[in-house]
């Protein structure tokens, strides 16, 4: 019952179309429960003029307001947030002296590690973990946001050894800040929570390669958990970039940014590129040290994941193997566009196998391998239609043809090409340093980044037209590329260490061109905040072989 007050205030509340006035301070929650609001999924939280809010803010303003459940991208991050601070309460709860580290997504779910435990590691502990969880979760506890002074909040993460997050608000000239508490435990997860535990109840908790994975709910059936996927290939190449985060001492953004205070911004870049340069080499020499030397390699990833400038680069080792190459643009391939599939939204599918030729391709690719010459196909995006223009191509008998392009890993696209002829490759922006230790960072915004900035120097588009066109990008990759990395030979990450603090001043103005009354206006917000964490790097430094330049501009390659 919404108490009656002297002021009321009119909200317009989008999830069913209607005005309504409730007094001043009413809360979302109770706005929800007098207005009846259903959801296929709990509610998590809201848009608020399109800003994120938690369920217990509470309005003094006419707003607009989108309820929003677990099936949108923002309530899902609500619940991810809130089952790290559950797990993480739990370790704290059972192994004071321990401490967790979230890592990184895979396998549908996350990949968490437990440091300077007292007794070695193992499935009893995974299962001690996984029923103070659920404990938790059943006493319904409240998460609590305070604001307060940041050299109080700083002195209760110092007294909870929580040195990665006073590295990196040390620094960052706040008065006051906000923190949150699970039952009196002290922690930030970088965004909004959900109201209480009782809200994650779906979850579980596993053994997996030395520490633990967390599975979530499902996207699509929130009563059943994420289908498991085996990603051991994804998984390895994850813990070579550990590894290469611990060469350079940077494992979380406030390590990154005390290095950059020390004025030692340079020296990240250039052992960063080496270590790009040395993987790069040492792929270009598996494929040489072959007993039967491939004659096509093929190149796949997601969008933004710089594959044209890997491939060229890996050209460059190849040669320096005694080995020359030849390049191919599976884009060039593509079907004129009156025979392009459409997706659910009516709109032309450029990431379907089926936008692509693929029996010409394929005609092509057996003639070149035995040894015929063929005239290359071109594409007019302009005109939507394939042409020639006389461009030959023949292959001399050492000759390796690189293919790019997004389904390189696919089977379907050379079933007539014998295996042992190809070697294939998966690269992707694989973020390999975190924000600290609970909170990584997105692979998918590491991308995003790059593509928003790309389009706004290349394409003529504005950040506000990128993300509209991301999530279509993102239904095409999850359908069409992902399925397929594991078919690789090998993976390649082509994140860099210090790339978001060298992308944030080329990223911020173009988030905050995007009007507050559009939907992405949400987003915009959150990547700001984000990239707010980073202290900055010239990008003076970087050499015009980087597949950064690919981004940037300022590149010695020709794309």
């Amino acid at each position: 019952m919404i108490l009656q007050n002297m002021r009321n205030i009119e909200i317009y509340c989008e999830n069913t179309n209607q005005y309504k006035k409730y007094p001043l301070g009413t809360t979302l929650s109770e706005m929800a429960v007098d207005m009846g609001i259903e959801s296929k999924f709990p509610l998590c939280g809201a848009l608020v003029n399109n800003k994120v809010r938690e369920m217990s803010f509470d309005i003094v303003k006419p707003k607009n307001i989108r309820f929003i459940d677990y099936s949108h991208p923002d309530g899902q991050r609500m619940y991810i947030r809130s089952l790290f601070f559950v797990m993480y309460s739990a370790v704290k709860k059972l192994y004071p002296d321990a401490k967790l580290k979230i890592d990184h997504a895979i396998s549908r779910g996350y990949y968490c590690e437990i440091e300077e435990m007292c007794d070695d590691f193992s499935d009893v502990c995974v299962q001690r973990i996984k029923a103070k969880m659920q404990e938790i979760v059943a006493k319904n506890l409240p998460f609590v946001r305070q604001g307060k002074q940041l050299s109080r909040i700083l002195d209760e993460y110092t007294k909870n050894k929580l040195e990665d997050k006073v590295r990196l608000y040390a620094d960052s000239g706040w008065l006051y800040a906000y923190v949150y508490y699970l039952d009196n435990i002290p922690n930030y997860f970088h965004g909004h929570l959900l109201p209480s535990t009782g809200y994650v109840e779906q979850f579980n908790l596993e053994q997996f390669n030395g520490g633990m994975l967390l599975r979530l709910p499902s996207n699509d059936d929130f009563s059943r958990l994420r289908d498991y996927v085996q990603q051991d290939k994804l998984f390895g190449i994850f813990r070579e970039y550990k590894e290469w985060a611990g060469i350079l001492e940077m494992a979380d953004v406030g390590k990154l940014n005390s290095l950059v205070k020390q004025g030692k911004a340079g020296e990240i870049i250039k052992i960063s590129e080496a270590l790009h340069e040395k993987k790069i080499a040492g792929i270009a020499t598996e494929i040489t040290q072959r007993e039967t030397l491939p004659r096509l390699v093929l190149i796949a990833g997601p969008s933004s994941s710089g594959k044209t400038t890997f491939s060229k680069r890996l050209s460059i080792q190849l040669a320096v193997c005694g080995v020359r190459t030849r390049m191919i643009s599976l884009d060039d391939y593509f079907v004129d566009r009156k025979y392009t599939p459409i997706d659910e939204e009516g709109n032309f599918d450029f990431e379907a196998l089926e936008a692509i030729d693929v029996e010409f391709f394929n005609q092509q690719l057996i003639e070149l391998i035995s040894g015929k010459s063929v005239e290359l196909p071109r594409f007019s995006f302009a005109e939507g239609k394939r042409f020639f223009d006389g461009h030959m191509l023949e292959l001399e008998e050492n000759e390796i043809l690189i293919i790019e392009g997004i389904h390189g890993l696919n089977p379907k696209l050379i079933p007539h090409v014998d295996p042992e002829l190809t070697y294939r490759i998966f690269i992707s922006a694989l973020t390999s340093i975190s924000i600290d230790d609970h909170n990584p960072i997105s692979t998918t915004d590491n991308r995003l980044i790059r593509r928003m900035i790309r389009d706004a120097r290349y394409r003529g588009y504005s950040a506000l037209e990128t993300m509209r066109r991301w999530s279509s990008v993102r239904r095409g990759e999850e359908k069409n590329i992902f399925p397929h990395q594991e078919n690789s030979d090998v993976m390649f990450n082509s994140a860099l260490l210090y790339e978001i603090a060298v992308l944030k001043k080329y990223l911020e103005p173009l988030l905050k061109s995007v009007p507050e009354n559009q939907p992405e206006f949400a987003e915009s917000l959150r990547l700001l905040k984000f990239v707010g964490y980073f202290k900055s790097i010239d990008d003076t430094e970087i050499p015009p072989t980087s597949l950064l330049r690919e981004f940037l501009g300022g590149s010695s390659f020709n794309y």
